[in-house]
C-alpha cells in the first residue's frame, strides 16, 4: 500500500523534556524558598487551573500562552512560600522553561523524518498541547518536515477524540487510509487506528504488548520497506 502522509504525536514520540533543565527549575525554586521543590502531575494540574482563571480555551495563541506561563510560575511560587520579587522571578522561571530550547530529540527522529520527505510524505504532528506547538519543533530544527501542526488547544479536542483527528487529516488533505501514526499513549494511537489511520503504539520501554507496537521510530520504516515488497 502506498501512504500519502504521516502524523507524529510531540512529546515522548519525537521530543521529550531535558532533564538540564527540570534540575535547573528544582534547584532554582529550591534556592529561593530554603526547601526541596517537588511537583507531581496533581499539584501542576490545580496550578494550571489557578492559571487559566476561568478561561476557556486557557490560551488561543502563543502570546496568551506565554501570559499563562506567567501566571502560573507566580502562583507556584506563592505556594512554595517565596515572597519577595515575585513578578520578576516568575518571569525567570518562564523565560527558561518556556519555549526555550525545553524539549530534545530522540535520536533516530531526524534519520526518520529525512526517510519520509525524501520519499515525498506529507508530515504533521497531532499533540494534546499548546499554540506554541510549532514553535518547540521549530526550535529543534524539524520546521523544514512539517507543514501541519494539529494542537487540542486550537482545535477544542485531545486525543483520542475523533475531532483532533481529522483536524489534522483536514490540513494535509488527505483521509484516514492513507496515513500513518504514531504515538506513545496507546489509547491514543488507538484512536487514530479506529478512524482508518494505520497507526502504531510507540513502547520505548517495558513490554507492551500488540500487533501495532514498535520500539523505535525506525520501524515504521520497516514497516513501509515491507509493504512495498508485498
Amino acid at each position: 500500500m502506498q501512504y500519502k502522509a504521516v502524523f507524529f504525536d510531540r512529546d515522548g514520540t519525537l521530543t521529550y523534556f531535558n532533564p538540564e533543565k527540570k534540575a535547573w527549575r528544582d534547584q532554582t525554586i529550591a534556592g529561593w524558598s530554603g526547601r526541596p521543590f517537588a511537583i507531581g502531575y496533581e499539584k501542576m494540574s490545580a496550578l494550571m487551573r489557578l492559571a487559566a482563571e476561568g478561561r476557556s480555551p486557557w490560551y488561543r495563541d502563543v502570546e496568551d500562552e506565554g501570559a499563562f506561563w506567567l501566571r502560573y510560575y507566580r502562583h507556584l511560587l506563592v505556594g512554595e512560600g517565596v515572597a519577595q520579587d515575585l513578578d520578576a522571578r516568575a518571569k525567570l522561571l518562564r523565560d527558561e522553561l518556556w519555549c526555550n530550547h525545553d524539549r530534545l530529540l530522540y535520536p533516530e527522529v531526524p534519520e526518520v523524518l529525512e526517510y519520509f520527505q525524501a520519499r515525498g510524505y506529507r508530515m504533521g504532528v497531532i499533540s494534546d498541547t499548546s499554540p506554541s506547538l510549532e514553535l518547540t519543533l521549530r526550535q529543534l530544527g524539524l520546521g523544514k518536515y512539517f507543514s501541519s501542526y494539529t494542537a487540542s488547544s486550537l482545535v477544542g479536542a485531545g486525543k483520542p477524540n475523533p475531532i483532533i483527528y481529522n483536524a489534522a487529516l483536514k490540513s494535509q488533505g488527505v483521509e484516514a487510509r492513507d496515513c500513518l501514526y504514531v504515538d506513545d499513549c496507546e489509547e491514543e494511537a488507538d484512536g487514530a487506528r479506529a478512524l482508518g489511520f494505520t497507526a502504531f503504539h510507540l513502547a520505548r520501554k517495558g513490554h507492551a504488548p500488540g500487533e501495532w507496537v514498535i520500539r523505535s521510530l525506525t520501524q515504521m520504516i520497516d514497516f513501509v520497506e515491507g509493504q512495498s515488497h508485498v
